[in-house]
């Protein structure tokens, strides 16, 4: 039995079995990342996809993804790699590769406008010992590491990280505990930290996806945008107002299908109340 520190569930894991991610297992008495250097998706990606509209736009950056998770949003869109009974069978199927190999790859796609790498698609920080190894590797090299993150990790994760990360998509998914509980299996509390010290550390995005009925209310939108535009800089200085908040559009999927999709209406009257604290709030999926 050993007990992760990495998330915010402190699993205690028995020998031979993995924690609730899926991804990180107790070996002869120690947590290790069962998914280092497992790759299930790579992909040349525009920047404003992750999204991420205010660091090099217009670039396009190498994306890559593992397999598991360490939440439980019933409308992931990336299930098959994160929670979903398929993402289980990856762990044999997953092309394994190093870190060297993974920077070289970035580097080749740099010949076609790529500026780094970006680890995403599933949550990174579950394996963030081969995020470290390779984001030092390709800031070696010159290029840029960006994270897209659901940020639940403990600060020890993200202080680990912190030399080799140059920019972040972090998902501030709603703004009440209990959605952060009931619905998707996670802490406000901790995504709230992570956030604070991330934005102190390098460029940071938020991204907010509005679920009808769950967390679409002007008041939750009122208290999500004076919370951020509240964040200070390590020396104190306001930096909440310019951090960019994108306000997307949610469409049933996976196990959420028992209601449409979020109106129009509502992700633009919800990025207007946003507006009134923050400088850059952007629309997603209208």
């Amino acid at each position: 039995m050993a007990k992760c520190a990495v998330c915010f569930r402190h699993c205690e894991i028995p020998e031979g079995l993995a924690g609730f991610c899926g991804a990180r297992g107790c070996r002869e008495g120690r947590v290790v990342p069962l998914n280092y250097g497992c790759v299930t998706a790579l992909a040349l990606d525009p920047i404003e996809k992750k999204p991420l509209m205010r660091f090099h736009p217009g670039s396009s950056i190498l994306s890559v993804g593992s397999w598991g998770c360490n939440l439980r949003c019933p409308f992931c869109q990336n299930h098959e790699i994160s929670w979903s009974p398929e993402a289980l069978d990856l762990g044999e199927k997953a092309r394994r590769v190093t870190p060297e190999a993974l920077a070289e790859a970035a580097l080749q796609a740099a010949d076609r406008g790529s500026i780094g790498l970006a680890f995403t698609y599933n949550e990174p920080l579950i394996g963030w010992e081969f995020v470290r190894d390779t984001a030092k590797l390709t800031h070696k090299a010159g290029l840029k590491n960006v994270l897209v993150t659901n940020g639940t990790a403990e600060l020890t994760v993200l202080e680990e990280l912190g030399p080799y990360i140059d920019a972040m998509n972090i998902d501030l998914k709603g703004f009440t505990e209990e959605y952060y509980r009931k619905v998707l299996g996670g802490s406000l509390t901790a995504v709230k930290t992570f956030i604070a010290r991330a934005a102190q550390l390098c460029h940071v995005e938020l991204t907010t996806l509005i679920v009808p009925g769950e967390n679409d209310s002007p008041e939750e939108m009122r208290a999500l945008s004076a919370w951020v535009a509240a964040l200070r800089d390590s020396a104190g200085k306001p930096i909440g107002p310019d951090i960019p908040l994108h306000v997307s559009r949610f469409f049933p999927r996976f196990h959420m299908t028992d209601r449409g999709p979020t109106s129009v209406r509502t992700v633009y009257a919800l990025a207007e109340i946003a507006r009134e604290r923050l400088r850059f709030v952007y629309t997603g999926n209208c």
